[in-house]
């Protein structure tokens, strides 16, 4: 499920480029931040240099001198990780951190400037070096003047600023993900109205979706719905119109079928009339059907009025039927306004409500809400296996009873068409309940 979501696709790309981007970014904050060091590191062991050439001297002997050694503790202090080193041919003058140990640097040494780098020094340690070759007076001999520093202390600080800086992108990733996660919804609004939209347009077919109210990248996708619609609108209303035409056509030929089973009852030949009756009314009520159905859909975008008015006018005709004079009837609905228009909630209430009065004792009651439709009665009721057979079409339960037994089956068609489902079961009453629901 998350493999389809395109938000999540947006979201777990999004979270993977953000991180790669920020594991980038410690890694080259890291190396640069080693350099720094390392430069702040090399300028303060230039200043010591320039601290131990400016004191250079030669004694009475002729041997190099030092008047006055650089400050800072370390250079006393064996293998402490500052060293410093002067050396003429043989001749050395170091640093007592040196101990009995000797720096060389690895590459050549300029005279005019400064020579920085790595190397390996003494105790096993790596330094960072910097060195230069310097002259007492004309024609001297060059002395080399070099100094060192552990670059384990570059790397102790690296180490530090890496793991701060990595808390510090952690918490980043979480905030850039959260902003991701923000655009993303922002992003898919419009396609969430789209989806809204089109559930309005379910509920009223000429409803089409406001190609200005999207923004430019989903316009065309609002265009290519109401373009898809308009064709099945056409479609529709073509498949409809044949039907109703066919429907009507075919009652005239049925008509004609009908006067001829009489005029063959009436020369005797009982059981072809009665089969051919028979298939006549089977016919007449799928044409009625198909006819009912055609009108629901006809009204599929009629505005939605107030339930409770028309039941009373149904009401009020079966309580005129030798059925329903004895029978109290229960409107509870009053202004409850149901996703039927008037025709399709005549169609479906009039079968449940004369189906309900032939077998009620005493009281039929119609209840229902903005998504639920309720007609029951307190009459003998159904087994489960009569209610799989009272939906079918045409199926009679009671054979002694007029009627072509479509009434149940249309009030089902009626509920397919308008996108509910019909029930039958139990009632609380003590008979039948048939019962309406549609989606909310």
């Amino acid at each position: 499920m998350i493999a389809r979501s395109l938000r999540w696709r947006l979201l777990a790309g999004a979270g993977a480029a953000i991180f790669a981007a920020l594991a980038l970014a410690w890694l080259a904050m890291g190396y640069l931040f080693e350099a720094h060091v390392e430069r702040g590191l090399e300028a303060n062991l230039i200043q010591h240099g320039r601290d131990i050439v400016s004191g250079l001297t030669r004694g009475a002997d002729g041997q190099l001198a030092l008047e006055l050694e650089p400050f800072d503790p370390r250079f006393d202090r064996p293998s402490s990780g500052l060293y410093w080193q002067v050396s003429e041919g043989a001749a050395a003058l170091r640093s007592r951190s040196l101990w009995d140990e000797a720096m060389a640097p690895n590459e050549s040494v300029s005279v005019n400037v400064w020579t920085t780098g790595d190397v390996g020094g003494p105790f096993g340690q790596k330094l960072v070096f910097v060195a230069r070759e310097v002259s007492l007076g004309e024609g001297g001999a060059p002395i080399l003047v070099m100094l060192g520093a552990d670059h384990a202390a570059v790397t102790a600080a690296r180490g530090d600023f890496s793991r701060d800086l990595g808390l510090f992108l952690v918490l980043l990733w979480a905030v850039l993900a959260g902003a991701a996660w923000a655009q993303v919804q922002l992003g898919l609004r419009p396609l969430g109205d789209v989806r809204s939209a089109l559930g309005d347009m379910q509920g009223h077919a000429g409803a089409r979706l406001h190609e200005a109210d999207y923004p430019t990248e989903v316009a065309p996708l609002a265009q290519a719905i109401n373009a898809l619609a308009d064709a099945r609108q056409r479609d529709t209303e073509q498949a409809r119109r044949r039907a109703s035409d066919l429907a009507h056509s075919l009652k005239t030929p049925l008509a004609a079928l009908a006067a001829q089973t009489r005029r063959a009852r009436e020369a005797g030949a009982t059981d072809a009339a009665d089969g051919l009756d028979r298939a006549i009314e089977a016919a007449r009520g799928a044409v009625e059907r198909e006819l009912t159905r055609t009108r629901i859909a006809a009204e599929h975008d009629a505005e939605h009025k107030s339930a409770g008015p028309i039941i009373d006018r149904l009401i009020a005709v079966v309580e005129r039927t030798e059925a329903g004079q004895r029978l109290s009837f229960v409107n509870a609905l009053g202004g409850t306004i149901l996703p039927l228009g008037e025709v399709a909630l005549m169609e479906l209430a009039g079968p449940l409500l004369e189906n309900a009065a032939r077998y009620a004792r005493l009281l039929v009651r119609i209840s229902g809400d903005r998504t639920r439709f309720c007609v029951e009665d307190d009459g003998p009721g159904l087994s489960d296996a009569e209610i799989a057979q009272a939906l079918g079409r045409g199926k009679r339960l009671d054979e002694s009873a007029q009627g072509d037994g479509l009434g149940l089956a249309i009030a089902r068609d009626v509920a397919e068409v308008s996108g509910g489902v019909l029930t039958l079961d139990r009632s609380p009453l003590g008979g039948l309940r048939a019962q309406l629901q549609w989606r909310e």
